[in-house]
Protein backbone atom coordinates (compact mmCIF):
# COMPACT_ATOMS: atom_id res chain seq x y z
CA UNK A 1 0.00 0.00 0.00
CA UNK A 2 1.31 3.03 -1.28
CA UNK A 3 -0.26 6.44 -0.90
CA UNK A 4 -3.29 7.90 0.95
CA UNK A 5 -6.32 9.51 -0.79
CA UNK A 6 -6.05 12.15 -2.77
CA UNK A 7 -8.23 15.09 -3.32
CA UNK A 8 -10.35 15.09 -6.63
CA UNK A 9 -8.35 17.37 -8.97
CA UNK A 10 -5.36 15.07 -8.48
CA UNK A 11 -4.71 11.00 -7.89
CA UNK A 12 -1.49 11.14 -6.34
CA UNK A 13 -1.19 12.63 -2.84
CA UNK A 14 1.89 14.18 -1.50
CA UNK A 15 2.83 12.92 1.72
CA UNK A 16 4.74 16.50 2.88
CA UNK A 17 6.78 19.20 1.13
CA UNK A 18 8.65 20.12 3.94
CA UNK A 19 12.16 20.48 2.34
CA UNK A 20 11.54 22.27 -0.68
CA UNK A 21 11.96 25.82 -0.15
CA UNK A 22 15.25 25.11 1.45
CA UNK A 23 16.15 22.22 -1.81
CA UNK A 24 16.02 25.10 -4.37
CA UNK A 25 19.32 23.77 -6.61
CA UNK A 26 21.60 26.68 -8.37
CA UNK A 27 20.72 25.59 -12.07
CA UNK A 28 22.11 26.85 -15.32
CA UNK A 29 20.12 29.21 -17.18
CA UNK A 30 19.64 26.77 -19.83
CA UNK A 31 17.58 24.47 -17.69
CA UNK A 32 16.22 26.87 -14.91
CA UNK A 33 13.55 25.83 -13.28
CA UNK A 34 10.48 27.89 -10.68
CA UNK A 35 11.47 27.97 -7.52
CA UNK A 36 9.47 25.73 -5.52
CA UNK A 37 6.05 26.86 -4.28
CA UNK A 38 3.09 26.22 -2.30
CA UNK A 39 0.14 24.54 -5.00
CA UNK A 40 -1.96 26.77 -6.34
CA UNK A 41 0.65 29.86 -6.72
CA UNK A 42 0.38 31.88 -9.76
CA UNK A 43 2.98 32.08 -12.47
CA UNK A 44 3.00 33.90 -15.68
CA UNK A 45 3.91 30.35 -18.16
CA UNK A 46 7.37 29.91 -18.87
CA UNK A 47 7.17 29.25 -22.90
CA UNK A 48 5.18 30.68 -25.25
CA UNK A 49 2.85 27.91 -26.70
CA UNK A 50 2.91 26.66 -30.18
CA UNK A 51 -0.55 27.32 -32.04
CA UNK A 52 -0.75 23.45 -32.91
CA UNK A 53 -0.84 22.47 -29.06
CA UNK A 54 -4.69 23.42 -29.62
CA UNK A 55 -5.86 20.84 -32.31
CA UNK A 56 -8.79 18.92 -31.41
CA UNK A 57 -7.83 15.35 -30.88
CA UNK A 58 -9.18 12.94 -33.62
CA UNK A 59 -12.20 10.87 -33.47
CA UNK A 60 -12.14 7.83 -31.42
CA UNK A 61 -9.06 8.75 -29.96
CA UNK A 62 -10.37 7.33 -26.39
CA UNK A 63 -8.96 8.70 -23.05
CA UNK A 64 -5.14 7.75 -22.95
CA UNK A 65 -2.32 9.44 -25.27
CA UNK A 66 0.80 7.49 -24.85
CA UNK A 67 3.68 9.27 -26.58
CA UNK A 68 8.23 8.25 -26.51
CA UNK A 69 11.04 9.16 -27.97
CA UNK A 70 13.13 6.36 -28.66
CA UNK A 71 15.03 6.05 -32.17
CA UNK A 72 17.50 7.60 -33.37
CA UNK A 73 15.34 10.38 -35.56
CA UNK A 74 13.54 10.87 -32.53
CA UNK A 75 16.77 11.95 -30.67
CA UNK A 76 17.49 13.94 -34.07
CA UNK A 77 14.13 15.97 -33.86
CA UNK A 78 15.13 17.73 -30.59
CA UNK A 79 17.23 20.37 -29.78
CA UNK A 80 20.04 20.62 -27.74
CA UNK A 81 23.90 21.85 -29.00
CA UNK A 82 25.64 19.97 -25.77
CA UNK A 83 23.78 16.63 -26.92
CA UNK A 84 24.56 13.80 -28.56
CA UNK A 85 22.49 10.97 -30.28
CA UNK A 86 24.08 7.76 -30.45
CA UNK A 87 22.72 4.84 -33.00
CA UNK A 88 22.92 1.18 -32.86
CA UNK A 89 20.70 -1.43 -31.67
CA UNK A 90 18.95 0.79 -29.11
CA UNK A 91 19.72 4.24 -29.75
CA UNK A 92 19.66 7.29 -26.97
CA UNK A 93 20.82 10.49 -26.13
CA UNK A 94 24.43 10.75 -24.33
CA UNK A 95 26.13 14.29 -23.54
CA UNK A 96 28.34 15.41 -26.51
CA UNK A 97 30.27 19.27 -25.53
CA UNK A 98 28.94 19.82 -22.89
CA UNK A 99 26.54 23.00 -22.34
CA UNK A 100 28.49 24.06 -19.00
CA UNK A 101 29.28 23.94 -15.69
CA UNK A 102 26.72 24.21 -12.49
CA UNK A 103 26.77 23.69 -8.71
CA UNK A 104 23.87 20.81 -7.35
CA UNK A 105 22.96 21.45 -3.70
CA UNK A 106 21.61 17.74 -2.55
CA UNK A 107 18.39 18.48 0.04
CA UNK A 108 18.61 15.19 1.45
CA UNK A 109 21.83 15.06 2.16
CA UNK A 110 23.34 18.59 1.62
CA UNK A 111 26.05 18.41 0.13
CA UNK A 112 26.68 20.89 -2.91
CA UNK A 113 28.99 19.71 -5.80
CA UNK A 114 29.46 20.72 -9.30
CA UNK A 115 28.50 18.77 -12.76
CA UNK A 116 28.99 19.58 -16.53
CA UNK A 117 25.49 19.57 -17.87
CA UNK A 118 23.74 19.23 -21.50
CA UNK A 119 19.85 19.85 -22.35
CA UNK A 120 18.29 18.49 -24.81
CA UNK A 121 14.54 19.82 -25.38
CA UNK A 122 11.44 17.97 -26.92
CA UNK A 123 9.41 18.96 -29.96
CA UNK A 124 5.98 19.96 -28.84
CA UNK A 125 4.02 17.03 -28.56
CA UNK A 126 0.04 17.55 -29.39
CA UNK A 127 -1.62 15.17 -27.59
CA UNK A 128 -4.72 13.21 -28.66
CA UNK A 129 -6.26 13.64 -25.47
CA UNK A 130 -6.72 17.32 -24.06
CA UNK A 131 -5.18 15.82 -20.83
CA UNK A 132 -5.90 16.23 -16.81
CA UNK A 133 -3.07 14.14 -15.92
CA UNK A 134 0.50 13.80 -17.08
CA UNK A 135 2.92 11.10 -16.02
CA UNK A 136 6.28 11.02 -17.65
CA UNK A 137 8.90 8.10 -17.62
CA UNK A 138 12.08 7.60 -18.70
CA UNK A 139 14.48 4.86 -19.65
CA UNK A 140 18.66 5.50 -18.67
CA UNK A 141 22.00 4.16 -17.60
CA UNK A 142 23.57 6.69 -15.27
CA UNK A 143 27.36 5.03 -14.49
CA UNK A 144 29.14 6.52 -10.80
CA UNK A 145 29.42 10.39 -11.39
CA UNK A 146 25.99 10.67 -13.63
CA UNK A 147 22.53 11.88 -13.45
CA UNK A 148 19.69 13.26 -14.85
CA UNK A 149 16.65 15.65 -14.69
CA UNK A 150 13.47 15.05 -16.15
CA UNK A 151 11.38 17.96 -16.69
CA UNK A 152 8.10 18.68 -18.06
CA UNK A 153 6.20 21.75 -19.50
CA UNK A 154 2.52 21.61 -20.85
CA UNK A 155 0.53 23.93 -22.90
CA UNK A 156 -3.17 24.92 -22.13
CA UNK A 157 -6.07 24.88 -24.31
CA UNK A 158 -5.97 28.57 -24.28
CA UNK A 159 -2.22 28.75 -25.79
CA UNK A 160 -0.57 29.43 -22.49
CA UNK A 161 2.13 27.07 -21.30
CA UNK A 162 3.10 25.94 -17.38
CA UNK A 163 6.35 26.77 -16.10
CA UNK A 164 8.85 23.82 -16.45
CA UNK A 165 7.96 21.24 -13.53
CA UNK A 166 10.48 18.96 -12.65
CA UNK A 167 9.27 15.10 -12.87
CA UNK A 168 12.50 14.00 -10.96
CA UNK A 169 15.89 13.77 -10.81
CA UNK A 170 17.22 10.63 -10.86
CA UNK A 171 20.43 8.20 -10.88
CA UNK A 172 19.87 4.53 -10.34
CA UNK A 173 22.68 4.80 -7.88
CA UNK A 174 23.09 6.71 -4.57
CA UNK A 175 27.04 7.69 -5.25
CA UNK A 176 26.18 11.61 -6.74
CA UNK A 177 22.33 12.19 -5.53
CA UNK A 178 19.07 10.70 -3.41
CA UNK A 179 16.64 10.79 -6.32
CA UNK A 180 14.05 12.53 -5.86
CA UNK A 181 10.96 14.18 -6.70
CA UNK A 182 10.01 18.14 -6.15
CA UNK A 183 6.76 18.99 -3.75
CA UNK A 184 5.38 22.76 -4.27
CA UNK A 185 5.21 22.85 -7.69
CA UNK A 186 1.85 24.18 -9.05
CA UNK A 187 0.85 27.65 -11.07
CA UNK A 188 -2.81 28.03 -10.02
CA UNK A 189 -3.95 26.05 -12.44
CA UNK A 190 -2.21 22.61 -12.25
CA UNK A 191 0.23 21.03 -9.96
CA UNK A 192 2.71 18.19 -9.50
CA UNK A 193 1.87 15.52 -7.03
CA UNK A 194 5.33 13.83 -6.45
CA UNK A 195 5.32 12.01 -9.97
CA UNK A 196 2.04 13.13 -12.05
CA UNK A 197 0.91 16.86 -13.12
CA UNK A 198 -2.74 17.30 -12.61
CA UNK A 199 -5.00 19.86 -13.33
CA UNK A 200 -6.11 21.82 -10.46
CA UNK A 201 -9.83 21.73 -11.38
CA UNK A 202 -10.57 19.58 -14.10
CA UNK A 203 -14.65 20.79 -14.13
CA UNK A 204 -13.38 23.82 -14.93
CA UNK A 205 -12.71 22.81 -18.48
CA UNK A 206 -8.92 23.40 -18.05
CA UNK A 207 -7.28 20.53 -20.37
CA UNK A 208 -3.66 20.16 -20.92
CA UNK A 209 -3.20 20.02 -24.99
CA UNK A 210 0.61 19.17 -25.11
CA UNK A 211 3.93 19.16 -23.73
CA UNK A 212 7.61 18.98 -24.37
CA UNK A 213 9.80 17.22 -21.97
CA UNK A 214 13.28 18.44 -20.80
CA UNK A 215 16.49 16.54 -20.34
CA UNK A 216 19.15 17.86 -18.45
CA UNK A 217 22.14 15.04 -18.35
CA UNK A 218 25.05 15.47 -15.50
CA UNK A 219 28.40 14.32 -14.94
CA UNK A 220 31.02 14.95 -12.48
CA UNK A 221 33.51 17.69 -14.37
CA UNK A 222 35.99 16.85 -16.72
CA UNK A 223 34.62 12.53 -16.81
CA UNK A 224 34.20 11.26 -20.00
CA UNK A 225 31.23 9.59 -18.33
CA UNK A 226 27.71 10.29 -19.24
CA UNK A 227 24.04 9.20 -18.66
CA UNK A 228 22.38 7.70 -21.92
CA UNK A 229 18.78 7.95 -21.83
CA UNK A 230 17.56 5.44 -24.26
CA UNK A 231 13.70 6.05 -23.93
CA UNK A 232 11.67 9.41 -22.61
CA UNK A 233 7.93 10.11 -23.42
CA UNK A 234 5.03 10.90 -20.90
CA UNK A 235 1.11 9.44 -20.75
CA UNK A 236 -1.17 11.85 -20.91
CA UNK A 237 -5.01 11.24 -20.22
CA UNK A 238 -8.90 12.54 -19.30
CA UNK A 239 -10.40 9.75 -17.74
CA UNK A 240 -13.89 10.10 -16.88
CA UNK A 241 -14.64 10.56 -12.89
CA UNK A 242 -17.12 7.45 -12.18
CA UNK A 243 -17.56 5.02 -9.19
CA UNK A 244 -18.41 2.44 -12.14
CA UNK A 245 -17.45 1.60 -14.93
CA UNK A 246 -19.11 -0.80 -17.64
CA UNK A 247 -18.74 -5.07 -17.27
CA UNK A 248 -16.05 -6.53 -19.76
CA UNK A 249 -16.99 -9.99 -21.58
CA UNK A 250 -14.03 -12.48 -20.19
CA UNK A 251 -11.39 -13.29 -23.33
CA UNK A 252 -9.58 -16.78 -23.31
CA UNK A 253 -7.86 -18.04 -20.16
CA UNK A 254 -4.60 -17.97 -19.61
CA UNK A 255 -1.73 -17.88 -17.36
CA UNK A 256 1.89 -16.78 -17.01
CA UNK A 257 3.95 -18.08 -14.93
CA UNK A 258 5.48 -15.29 -12.91
CA UNK A 259 7.79 -15.91 -9.82
CA UNK A 260 5.97 -15.04 -6.51
CA UNK A 261 7.17 -12.35 -3.73
CA UNK A 262 5.69 -11.02 -0.63
CA UNK A 263 6.01 -7.74 0.75
CA UNK A 264 4.81 -8.81 4.42
CA UNK A 265 8.05 -11.44 4.91
CA UNK A 266 10.08 -7.75 4.77
CA UNK A 267 7.81 -5.64 7.28
CA UNK A 268 10.55 -4.06 9.42
CA UNK A 269 13.67 -4.36 7.16
CA UNK A 270 15.29 -1.04 6.34
CA UNK A 271 13.54 1.49 7.89
CA UNK A 272 15.79 4.30 5.85
CA UNK A 273 13.63 2.71 3.08
CA UNK A 274 10.54 3.01 4.08
CA UNK A 275 10.43 -0.04 7.17
CA UNK A 276 9.66 -3.11 4.28
CA UNK A 277 5.99 -4.78 5.08
CA UNK A 278 2.77 -2.79 3.17
CA UNK A 279 5.11 0.15 1.95
CA UNK A 280 6.97 -2.32 -0.65
CA UNK A 281 4.24 -3.39 -2.75
CA UNK A 282 5.80 -1.66 -5.94
CA UNK A 283 9.16 -2.64 -5.49
CA UNK A 284 7.79 -6.20 -4.54
CA UNK A 285 5.93 -6.48 -7.47
CA UNK A 286 8.61 -5.02 -9.99
CA UNK A 287 10.83 -7.58 -8.68
CA UNK A 288 8.79 -10.52 -9.81
CA UNK A 289 8.19 -9.43 -12.94
CA UNK A 290 11.99 -8.65 -13.71
CA UNK A 291 12.99 -12.15 -12.62
CA UNK A 292 10.10 -13.26 -15.36
CA UNK A 293 11.67 -11.87 -17.93
CA UNK A 294 14.64 -13.27 -16.51
CA UNK A 295 16.81 -9.75 -14.86
CA UNK A 296 17.55 -9.16 -11.79
CA UNK A 297 20.90 -8.14 -9.13
CA UNK A 298 23.54 -9.88 -9.30
CA UNK A 299 25.11 -11.43 -6.59
CA UNK A 300 27.86 -8.61 -5.94
CA UNK A 301 24.90 -6.31 -5.93
CA UNK A 302 23.27 -7.74 -2.87
CA UNK A 303 26.09 -8.05 -1.14
CA UNK A 304 24.75 -4.85 1.23
CA UNK A 305 21.73 -6.90 2.33
CA UNK A 306 21.49 -8.54 5.46
CA UNK A 307 22.79 -12.10 4.90
CA UNK A 308 19.48 -13.02 7.48
CA UNK A 309 16.27 -11.53 5.12
CA UNK A 310 14.85 -13.89 2.61
CA UNK A 311 14.50 -12.54 -1.03
CA UNK A 312 16.91 -10.18 -0.99
CA UNK A 313 16.43 -8.84 -4.25
CA UNK A 314 13.09 -7.10 -3.55
CA UNK A 315 14.99 -4.98 -0.74
CA UNK A 316 18.20 -4.03 -3.42
CA UNK A 317 14.18 -3.11 -5.64
CA UNK A 318 13.07 -0.87 -2.09
CA UNK A 319 16.34 0.80 -2.10
CA UNK A 320 16.87 1.12 -5.78
CA UNK A 321 13.51 2.62 -5.90
CA UNK A 322 12.77 5.02 -2.70
CA UNK A 323 12.12 8.51 -3.34
CA UNK A 324 13.98 10.66 -0.74
CA UNK A 325 11.29 13.11 -1.15
CA UNK A 326 8.16 11.15 -1.07
CA UNK A 327 10.20 8.99 1.46
CA UNK A 328 8.80 6.14 0.25
CA UNK A 329 8.85 3.55 -2.98
CA UNK A 330 5.64 4.08 -4.55
CA UNK A 331 7.06 7.16 -7.46
CA UNK A 332 5.60 5.85 -10.35
CA UNK A 333 8.24 5.86 -12.65
CA UNK A 334 11.35 5.38 -10.47
CA UNK A 335 10.05 1.81 -10.58
CA UNK A 336 9.96 1.70 -14.02
CA UNK A 337 13.43 3.67 -14.53
CA UNK A 338 14.86 0.79 -12.28
CA UNK A 339 13.60 -2.13 -13.92
CA UNK A 340 15.14 -0.65 -17.31
CA UNK A 341 18.43 -0.42 -15.70
CA UNK A 342 18.54 -4.35 -16.11
CA UNK A 343 19.61 -5.71 -19.61
CA UNK A 344 17.61 -4.79 -22.79
CA UNK A 345 14.66 -3.68 -21.27
CA UNK A 346 11.79 -0.96 -21.66
CA UNK A 347 9.48 -0.34 -19.22
CA UNK A 348 6.72 2.58 -18.82
CA UNK A 349 3.74 4.07 -16.92
CA UNK A 350 0.68 4.57 -19.14
CA UNK A 351 -3.07 4.04 -18.10
CA UNK A 352 -5.03 1.46 -19.89
CA UNK A 353 -8.77 2.08 -20.81
CA UNK A 354 -10.92 -1.55 -20.47
CA UNK A 355 -10.08 -5.08 -18.75
CA UNK A 356 -9.86 -6.14 -22.27
CA UNK A 357 -6.58 -4.66 -23.27
CA UNK A 358 -5.18 -6.21 -20.18
CA UNK A 359 -6.35 -9.33 -21.54
CA UNK A 360 -4.43 -8.41 -24.72
CA UNK A 361 -1.10 -8.41 -22.90
CA UNK A 362 -1.15 -10.90 -20.47
CA UNK A 363 -2.09 -13.54 -23.55
CA UNK A 364 1.19 -11.79 -25.72
CA UNK A 365 2.93 -12.66 -22.43
CA UNK A 366 3.25 -9.12 -20.63
CA UNK A 367 2.04 -9.27 -17.44
CA UNK A 368 1.42 -5.93 -15.62
CA UNK A 369 1.67 -4.38 -12.42
CA UNK A 370 -1.39 -2.46 -11.42
CA UNK A 371 -2.53 0.08 -9.36
CA UNK A 372 -5.43 0.29 -6.92
CA UNK A 373 -7.63 1.31 -4.14
CA UNK A 374 -10.42 -0.57 -2.10
CA UNK A 375 -12.22 -1.10 0.91
CA UNK A 376 -11.78 -4.81 2.58
CA UNK A 377 -15.42 -5.74 1.54
CA UNK A 378 -14.75 -4.41 -1.83
CA UNK A 379 -12.54 -7.31 -3.06
CA UNK A 380 -13.62 -10.75 -2.29
CA UNK A 381 -10.40 -12.72 -0.92
CA UNK A 382 -7.87 -10.08 -0.44
CA UNK A 383 -8.83 -9.72 3.67
CA UNK A 384 -7.42 -6.17 3.27
CA UNK A 385 -8.65 -2.67 2.21
CA UNK A 386 -6.38 -0.02 1.40
CA UNK A 387 -5.85 3.76 -0.13
CA UNK A 388 -2.78 2.76 -2.40
CA UNK A 389 -1.71 -0.69 -3.98
CA UNK A 390 0.24 -2.66 -6.84
CA UNK A 391 0.03 -6.15 -7.41
CA UNK A 392 0.56 -8.03 -10.60
CA UNK A 393 -1.82 -9.31 -13.05
CA UNK A 394 -0.45 -12.65 -14.59
CA UNK A 395 -3.35 -13.95 -15.98
CA UNK A 396 -7.23 -15.36 -16.35
CA UNK A 397 -9.36 -18.15 -15.51
CA UNK A 398 -12.10 -19.75 -17.82
CA UNK A 399 -14.47 -17.69 -16.40
CA UNK A 400 -12.70 -14.14 -16.57
CA UNK A 401 -11.30 -14.19 -13.07
CA UNK A 402 -8.57 -12.19 -12.70
CA UNK A 403 -5.19 -14.01 -11.61
CA UNK A 404 -2.82 -11.84 -10.02
CA UNK A 405 0.38 -12.06 -7.83
CA UNK A 406 -0.54 -10.10 -5.20
CA UNK A 407 2.22 -9.01 -2.58
CA UNK A 408 0.58 -8.39 0.12
CA UNK A 409 0.42 -11.55 1.33
CA UNK A 410 1.65 -13.59 4.11
CA UNK A 411 4.46 -15.76 2.54
CA UNK A 412 5.70 -15.59 -1.14
CA UNK A 413 3.95 -19.41 -1.47
CA UNK A 414 0.28 -17.39 -0.73
CA UNK A 415 0.84 -14.62 -3.30
CA UNK A 416 -1.02 -16.07 -5.86
CA UNK A 417 -4.48 -15.12 -5.73
CA UNK A 418 -7.63 -14.99 -7.95
CA UNK A 419 -10.31 -12.25 -7.75
CA UNK A 420 -13.43 -11.67 -9.04
CA UNK A 421 -13.48 -10.29 -12.58
CA UNK A 422 -16.39 -7.76 -11.71
CA UNK A 423 -15.06 -6.57 -8.45
CA UNK A 424 -11.20 -6.25 -9.49
CA UNK A 425 -12.33 -4.39 -13.12
CA UNK A 426 -14.06 -1.70 -11.20
CA UNK A 427 -11.70 -0.77 -8.62
CA UNK A 428 -8.83 -0.69 -11.03
CA UNK A 429 -10.56 1.61 -13.43
CA UNK A 430 -12.74 3.42 -11.84
CA UNK A 431 -11.61 7.35 -10.50
CA UNK A 432 -13.92 7.29 -7.67
CA UNK A 433 -14.97 5.59 -4.54
CA UNK A 434 -15.62 6.09 -1.02
CA UNK A 435 -13.38 5.33 1.63
CA UNK A 436 -13.20 4.13 5.39
CA UNK A 437 -14.74 7.30 6.15
CA UNK A 438 -17.64 7.24 3.95
CA UNK A 439 -15.84 10.30 1.99
CA UNK A 440 -15.68 10.32 -1.80
CA UNK A 441 -11.81 9.33 -2.41
CA UNK A 442 -10.20 9.04 -5.60
CA UNK A 443 -8.73 5.77 -7.36
CA UNK A 444 -6.10 5.43 -9.92
CA UNK A 445 -8.13 4.99 -13.56
CA UNK A 446 -6.25 2.47 -14.67
CA UNK A 447 -3.11 3.02 -13.84
CA UNK A 448 0.16 0.65 -14.67
CA UNK A 449 3.87 -0.58 -15.22
CA UNK A 450 4.94 -2.19 -18.76
CA UNK A 451 8.09 -4.06 -18.74
CA UNK A 452 9.68 -5.80 -21.39
CA UNK A 453 12.50 -6.76 -23.00
CA UNK A 454 13.77 -4.43 -26.56
CA UNK A 455 13.59 -7.82 -28.32
CA UNK A 456 10.36 -8.34 -27.96
CA UNK A 457 8.12 -11.30 -30.02
CA UNK A 458 5.77 -10.14 -32.96
CA UNK A 459 2.77 -10.56 -31.19
CA UNK A 460 4.01 -8.79 -28.11
CA UNK A 461 5.02 -5.61 -30.52
CA UNK A 462 1.47 -6.20 -31.90
CA UNK A 463 -0.19 -6.04 -28.17
CA UNK A 464 1.64 -3.38 -27.06
CA UNK A 465 0.74 -1.39 -30.21
CA UNK A 466 -2.56 -1.88 -29.13
CA UNK A 467 -2.69 -0.26 -25.91
CA UNK A 468 -1.02 2.56 -27.56
CA UNK A 469 2.52 1.47 -26.05
CA UNK A 470 5.39 1.78 -28.97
Amino acid sequence: MTRPDLPPAARRTVLTAALAAAAAPVLPAAAAEPAPRPAGASESAAVSASSSASAPPPEGAGAVDNHFWTTYTDWRCGTGPGTRAVGGPRPGLVIGAPDGVAPYRDPHTGRTASYEYAVWTSPLHCSRVPATEIIASWNADTPPGTWIAVELSAAYADGSRTPWYVMGRWAAGESDIRRTSVDGQGDGRSSVYTDTLAVDDPASGTRLTGYQLRLVLHRTPGSRRTPTVWRLGAMASDVPDRFTVPASEPGRPHELRVPRHSQEIHKGQYPEYDNGGEAWCSPTSSTMILEYWGRGPTPEELAWVDPAYADPQVCHAARQTYDHQYQGCGNWPFNTAYAATYRDMNAVVTRLETLDQLEVLVRAGIPAITSQSFLKEELTGAGYGTAGHLMTVIGFTADGDVIANDPAAPSNEAVRRVYRRREWENIWLRTKRYNASGKVASGTGGVCYLFWPVRATPAQRKALEAVGVR
